[in-house]
């Protein structure tokens, strides 16, 4: 730390020592959260360990949620009570600003009905476009060509590398016509995980590793997916399923520690779908043979989780993969049906049935709430 230009201090090569974090500086974020545990700790809530940012208590009636993003709260609980006196608890110990019904997070648009919830990033992505100028552009019907191969040198470095990779991140959401299409997570719907697995084996032309691309979905609800490159080359098809079988799994078994903080038990052995019949039978084989025996950690993962009856392997046809959209870009068609199996809506569509709710003073109990210190 250097002293500022212009001041002058008596005696040379001291500094000034801060009594309290800055906000600003890089440790300031987790000054914070410290400082914030710790009082949610003290008011006897339990930290997740699956995500240190999640923290419950109580239980049925008195269950209550509260997710922690630097200095902004969600707060959700069937009492509403429970929400009106931990608001009040960090009212007092840190001056919160009280937002209300959970409108918009981190980029996100939430909307709650008598159906359901709906999350969208049409604002975010909107004001993307905007600072990038490509609000008059005409959107595409596939974020990519099919078929095409990406290579370094295969054109110029971009100039602003920041804003290229805002844009890729938002390439599938600003890529479908219309615009408002939100994921839609419906109530009541039976607690079921149902995930899907895929690869592309040595879709990269310069490594030759393939492509790892999974989603998750509570009942109909998609709730996680991924799109990876692998860190190792695979020597098959099958090794390039199997590898991405293994990172599947360790999503299932997190989402399920996840799900059993926020007192959700499954009832039922996830239903893990795989295109690949060889990939499922080296899961289910119990003995080790010399092609395998370099995938053998993987093995053993998922051969555990099969036999602790987390997951339950289901073969599913190439063309019923739902993964499929992850792992390679697809010719319009198929991408319009990939995108239609991932349980979006568009919330502007006159056959919506959902509609949004009213803002009013006393917010429904079951609802979502946002807080922000400071």
């Amino acid at each position: 730390m250097k002293l500022p230009q212009g001041f002058e201090f008596e005696k040379p090569n001291q500094v000034c020592k801060l009594r309290r974090s800055l906000y600003g500086l890089k440790q300031a974020s987790r000054q914070w959260n410290s400082k914030l545990s710790a009082a949610l700790l003290q008011m006897m809530f339990v930290q997740s360990k699956s995500d240190p940012s999640l923290f419950t208590k109580g239980e049925g009636a008195t269950f209550i949620v509260v997710l922690i993003y630097v200095d902004d709260i969600l707060l959700t609980s069937p009492d509403i009570s429970q929400i009106q006196n931990l608001k009040m608890y960090l009212d007092n110990a840190f001056k919160i600003k009280d937002l209300g019904e959970l409108g918009y997070f981190l980029g996100i648009e939430a909307r709650s009905s008598d159906t359901g919830l709906n999350l969208c990033q049409c604002k975010y992505a909107m004001d993307i476009l905007t600072e990038t100028g490509f609000l008059e552009c005409k959107p595409a019907s596939s974020p990519m060509v099919p078929g095409i191969h990406l290579c370094h040198g295969d054109s110029e470095p971009f100039a602003n590398i920041g804003s290229y990779r805002r844009l890729r991140i938002m390439s599938c959401d600003i890529s479908n016509e219309p615009l408002g299409r939100a994921s839609f997570y419906p109530k009541g719907e039976a607690t079921q995980l149902n995930v899907f697995s895929d690869s592309d084996w040595a879709i990269c032309s310069e490594s030759r590793r393939s492509i790892t691309g999974f989603c998750v979905f509570l009942g109909s609800a998609l709730i996680s997916w991924k799109c990876k490159k692998q860190s190792t080359v695979s020597r098959s098809s099958s090794e390039a399923e199997y590898r991405a079988l293994a990172a599947t799994v360790s999503e299932v078994q997190w989402i399920t520690f996840l799900l059993s903080d926020l007192q959700m038990k499954m009832k039922k052995p996830a239903a893990v779908f795989c295109d690949n019949k060889s990939a499922i039978a080296i899961a289910e084989n119990s003995v080790f043979h010399e092609r395998t025996k370099h995938i053998e950690i993987d093995c053993h993962l998922v051969r555990e989780k099969v036999s602790q009856g987390l997951i339950k392997l289901l073969s599913v046809s190439s063309s019923n993969q739902t993964a499929d959209g992850f792992t390679k870009p697809l010719p319009i068609p198929q991408f319009q049906l990939f995108t239609s199996k991932l349980g979006t809506q568009d919330l502007y569509a006159p056959t919506y049935g959902g509609c949004w709710k009213k803002k009013n003073k006393e917010a429904c109990s079951s609802g979502l709430f946002k807080a922000k210190i400071g």
